[in-house]
């Protein structure tokens, strides 16, 4: 792929958008990041009996990615363990995928959220050689990964049943004009000569399980002047700016699971060829934590259970087109479990 400079969305106009469209969403990202104090009176699901009653467990740090669904993943775990008597640092929203993973190993972080296609990534670029075919089976990937991080003194938990893979969102307005509803219309469009703007992350750019990967198996490829990056991984971003035209952007790097897609006016183009690996996000837990913290396996595996992807779409909606906070959005959904 081109190495020339990728061009960014102007400072002014991005901010303008994102203050416009996405204050409430910034806002509630900034609140998951509390201090760890919180009482189980205060922050506890409905049923507060046990943590009343529940001697302190311990004392844990808990971290994840900055995207809308880290956030939630991080609020819903730091919840559960509060009400299960642990205290817990709160480090939601750590950074990028290679931030949180490596603050994971140093044991900056004890747990945190992540997702089979990622670790697949993560553990390739370490050496290991994972066939593509692996990354888009959903047994074999986490079958895979669970092994082989166990190697690494990092523990999977369940998986949630839910795929929060990379996709591609463009309004509902030009996937009609363009005939658009799969990446194959996407790259037939693009080698066509239509005018795309795709607004996305360093990551989503740079990995081979990501754009690359559409490019490669669809037949396309997207100059560095059809690029956007905006910092982060924060797809309600992306999104933001696709719907609105920002700078020209009119295509937006999405997940599986977003909330703000249809509330956006977007559509998400469908992956026919499996080009890209299967996302099912479960809790990462060094070795020697889950040791000292057995009860952390049984806390949160039947919670992430519970965790499909029309779960996840409807609470990440709450948090990127409603404005609300993760944690009160993290709280509402344990109450009704």
């Amino acid at each position: 792929m081109n190495t020339a400079p990728l061009s960014r969305l102007p400072l002014l106009a991005l901010t303008a958008t994102l203050l416009a469209g996405c204050a409430p969403q910034d806002d509630a990202l900034q609140t998951t990041q509390t201090p760890a104090t919180t009482t189980e009176t205060d922050n506890a699901p409905a049923d507060t009996t046990q943590a009343q009653n529940a001697a302190e467990a311990g004392t844990v740090t808990v971290g994840s990615k900055i995207d809308t669904e880290g956030a939630l993943l991080c609020q819903i775990t730091k919840l559960s363990l509060i009400d299960a008597g642990f205290t817990v640092n709160d480090k939601c929203s750590t950074g990028a995928t290679n931030v949180v993973r490596a603050a994971l190993e140093q044991g900056e972080i004890d747990l945190y959220p992540e997702y089979t296609g990622s670790a697949i990534y993560i553990l390739n670029e370490a050496g290991a050689t994972i066939d593509d075919a692996v990354s888009r089976d959903a047994e074999q990937a986490y079958t895979t990964v669970k092994e082989l991080d166990a190697e690494n003194g990092i523990i999977w938990l369940d998986r949630a049943p839910a795929n929060n893979t990379w996709a591609v969102a463009v309004p509902q307005a030009l996937a009609e004009e363009n005939s658009l509803a799969t990446m194959a219309d996407f790259a037939r469009w693009v080698n066509d000569g239509g005018a795309v703007k795709l607004a996305a992350s360093q990551e989503f750019v740079d990995r081979d399980d990501a754009l690359k990967a559409f490019e490669a198996t669809y037949g396309f490829e997207l100059t560095p002047e059809q690029l956007v990056i905006v910092p982060g991984g924060n797809t309600t971003q992306t999104e933001t700016a696709a719907a609105q035209g920002t700078s020209g952007v009119n295509a937006a790097m999405a997940y599986g699971t977003d909330g703000a897609i249809g509330a956006l006016g977007l559509v998400a183009l469908t992956d026919p060829e499996g080009a890209v690996a299967v996302y099912q996000p479960a809790l990462t837990v060094r070795e020697e934590t889950l040791n000292k913290f057995p009860q952390i396996a049984d806390i949160m595996n039947p919670i992430f259970a519970g965790l499909n992807e029309t779960t996840l779409a409807e609470l990440n909606g709450r948090i990127a087109v409603n404005g609300e906070d993760a944690a009160k959005v993290a709280q509402d959904w344990l109450s009704q479990q």
